[in-house]
């Protein structure tokens, strides 16, 4: 039986025991990209990402749908939503506005045309961390905690298949956020937790 886990500090992030506990491994071929369809407002953006959007705006337009397109026309690439936070449009109350379709599943068009070399953006970070959320404090102190969601659940059982914790599946995305220091300070913590009983991978 594991060790009750508490929320700890890693620099200035408040993070969640779940991010070393829970299991997670996003599997495309089961859920077919529904994060970026189900939902009732866009993914969550900087006025940094936005002017990034922008510029790169011309190399996914063409794979946007027509009502995407459209509904950028009419109110640009992001909106502020019913909480007062910035994020990206989206069509007929769910789809974002960047979401393209390949043999079925439901892929980025920012990252696709990043994956191609034709811009050096990826998406949003709220985007690449998902399922982790973070969430400002003020006075530079940020939380992140693991959000469930059922749409995931094929993600669940493939990351405790791989035994693949949060913290190891998105070092890409947290490093990015967080930079390469405060990932390594993650680790020693993951590495003592483990010493120390909490945690098994």
């Amino acid at each position: 039986m594991k060790k009750e886990l508490h929320i700890l500090q890693v620099g200035n992030v408040l993070v969640s025991p779940d991010i070393f506990t829970e299991k997670f491994c996003c599997n495309l071929d089961a859920c077919k990209g529904q994060c970026c369809v189900e939902g009732d407002a866009g993914a969550p953006v900087t006025m940094d990402e936005i002017g990034e959007i922008e510029n790169v705006l011309d190399n996914v337009w063409d794979e946007m749908s027509a009502s995407a397109q459209s509904v950028v026309d009419k109110q640009g690439v992001a909106y502020t939503d019913s909480e007062g936070d910035l994020v990206t449009s989206i069509v007929q109350g769910k789809d974002c506005v960047f979401t393209c379709y390949e043999k079925g599943t439901c892929l980025c068009s920012l990252e696709r045309a990043f994956r191609q070399g034709k811009t050096k953006f990826v998406k949003p970070i709220s985007c690449a961390l998902y399922p982790v959320r973070e969430k400002s404090f003020g006075n530079h102190l940020y939380g992140i905690n693991y959000h469930r969601w059922n749409i995931c659940k094929d993600a669940v059982k493939k990351g405790r298949e791989l035994n693949l914790p949060l913290y190891k599946f998105l070092k890409g995305p947290l490093t990015r956020r967080f930079g390469a220091e405060w990932y390594k300070e993650l680790l020693q913590i993951a590495d003592q937790l483990r010493k120390d009983g909490y945690i098994d991978a």
